[in-house]
This record gives structure tokens, sequence and C-alpha cells, in this order.
């Protein structure tokens, strides 16, 4: 029974990691173009698919795990209050 719940895990996770680099617009992936991404994610499961996470993925994985760490990610971040918000100012 528990090699039918890893093996369907796995499967889980392969498919997960090949839909996402397939989904991702390639423009964002980083690393290796996409059609390596989704080969390396099918040849290597494991190892292939947290590379993906880690490496490959437009959001890292360890971004949303500890925080965007000095806006590694290349995301323009918004006005952190209404002061620092022109639009908001522009009103008043």
């Amino acid at each position: 029974m528990l090699r039918v719940v890893v093996a369907v895990a796995l499967l889980a996770f392969v498919v997960f990691t090949v839909v996402d680099a397939v989904q991702t617009d390639k423009h964002e992936v980083r690393g290796l173009p996409k059609p390596v991404w989704v080969v390396v994610c099918l040849l290597l499961p494991v190892v292939g698919g947290l590379a993906w996470l880690v490496a490959g993925r437009p959001r890292s994985l360890l971004d949303i795990i500890f925080g965007d760490r000095g806006g590694r990610s290349g995301r323009p971040r918004g006005p952190l209050g209404p002061d620092d918000d022109p639009d908001f100012l522009r009103d008043l």
C-alpha cells in the first residue's frame, strides 16, 4: 500500500512540474530554455522537478517560502502606503 501511495505522489509531482513548465511563458522561464526544462522534469522526475521549482520558475519556490528577498523576482512592487501612491496623492 505504501508503494502505491509513493508512486501516485511521484506521478502527481511529475505531472505538476511538467504542466507548470509547459504553461509558463517562455520569456519568464529562468536558467534553461523552456523545452529543456520540460525534458529535465520528465527524465529526472524528482531532481528535475525540484530544480524547476527552485531555479526555473519565474517565482522560485524559495521566494514563496522565505519571502522575496531584495526583489529578485524582477516584478515592480506597488506602493507601500497611500502617501507613496502618486495616483492617490493626485486625487487629494
